[in-house]
């Protein structure tokens, strides 16, 4: 089997029943369960949710984006072999670890095969929580041009690129585009300040302002935690994204819990210990693959410009990258994965047939 054909680039066609239309994203495809087969796993598998609670099925692809785009390589290869499950995995192991230590539960039910997730609907906060313990990327070009007040927060005189920061910053942007708030403008991913969300803790699908406490807290300690964990294994972890939402257990206690992803290679930079001692950035994340496309086009404004959107989005879709450039991005991925996980990354010939026989014979969700 070619590596184009080991590659799951679209995950939105598979045969789950749904009555509703499948949300396909950059990386992952959701597909919300009828409320007769919600109902029927949560009392099947005693999940702990409300026993009305929407679940959903959500199957991870091996597409990679960067920049906003989707990109592709030669020989029909639509994603990176093994970024996938690489991705879930990784996952996997920082919730299980923050279940573990009492810090919050996510929103993944059970795990039926590595590319797959059973979820149960939560309410999101709508912000995107960024951690920073290094200034790097963004942040430092924005601190060449003389930026000194990042999200509300100051930071000191004198910093040089790459260094760690004297604390951990936490720099929250809006999750998609929100209206009516005072002093945030209407646009996705504008940053915002702790007294923004202070103001109007509603607006940001907060319960109450308690929670803005508790969701910092969550922020920390997840990230000292994964922080903790790469530095045993001589890795630096650089800065993150976590997402929150509110769920309701079987009891009908609504809780805060970590959703979407978690410390992997797509919502974090992780750099080389060692590496980094001799004064080195080597990426263990997709910043290397951003970095990359930086240097392989002649004119990379494309890509850092939302200006020139459009060139960007013809860029992706009118140059197949080398197979060379796409393998070397997925031993990122399994390396990093295998590294974190402690366990041998295990790829499938065929994920979408195992997919489908194991939704089909063990739950019941395909005709």
């Amino acid at each position: 089997m070619s590596l184009a054909n080991k590659v799951l680039a679209v995950n939105n066609d598979l045969p789950i029943r749904t009555n509703n239309p499948v949300h396909s994203g950059k990386v992952r495809s959701v597909y919300w369960l009828t409320e007769a087969d919600s109902k029927r796993l949560i009392r099947e598998r005693g999940y702990d949710v409300a026993s009305d609670a929407p679940l959903a099925i959500m199957v991870i692809s091996d597409r990679i984006s960067a920049f906003d785009c989707i990109w592709h390589g030669e020989g029909g290869m639509n994603g990176v072999p093994g970024k996938g499950a690489a991705l879930n995995a990784i996952s996997n192991h920082w919730f299980k670890l923050f279940r573990e230590q009492g810090l919050a539960d996510s929103h993944i039910l059970e795990i039926p095969h590595p590319f797959v997730w059973i979820v149960q609907k939560a309410r999101p906060v709508m912000i995107e929580a960024i951690c920073r313990q290094y200034i790097t990327g963004s942040m430092w070009r924005a601190y060449t041009k003389g930026e000194r007040e990042f999200c509300g927060i100051e930071i000191a005189e004198g910093l040089e690129k790459d260094q760690k920061l004297p604390e951990l910053l936490i720099t929250p942007s809006t999750k998609g585009i929100l209206s009516g708030i005072p002093g945030v403008p209407e646009a996705d991913d504008v940053n915002i300040t702790r007294q923004n969300i202070e103001q109007n803790f509603a607006a940001f699908n907060f319960s109450c302002k308690e929670d803005i406490d508790r969701y910092e807290r969550l922020l920390k300690e997840g990230f000292d935690v994964i922080s903790d964990e790469l530095a045993k294994l001589d890795q630096v972890f650089v800065d993150t994204k976590f997402e929150f939402g509110y769920v309701t257990d079987a009891s009908g206690e609504e809780k805060l819990i970590y959703m979407d992803e978690v410390g992997t290679p797509d919502s974090s930079r992780i750099w080389d210990g060692a590496s980094y001692r001799e004064g080195k950035v080597v990426e263990n994340s997709k910043e290397g693959f951003r970095q990359l496309l930086l240097n392989h086009f002649p004119d990379p404004d494309i890509l850092l410009n939302k200006d020139r959107m459009p060139e960007r989005e013809a860029l992706a879709r009118d140059n197949a990258l080398p197979e060379s450039v796409l393998m070397a991005v997925s031993k990122t991925y399994v390396d990093i994965a295998e590294k974190i996980t402690g366990e041998a990354l295990v790829l499938s010939d065929n994920p979408k047939a195992e997919i489908i026989e194991i939704l089909r014979d063990q739950f019941g969700l395909i005709d």
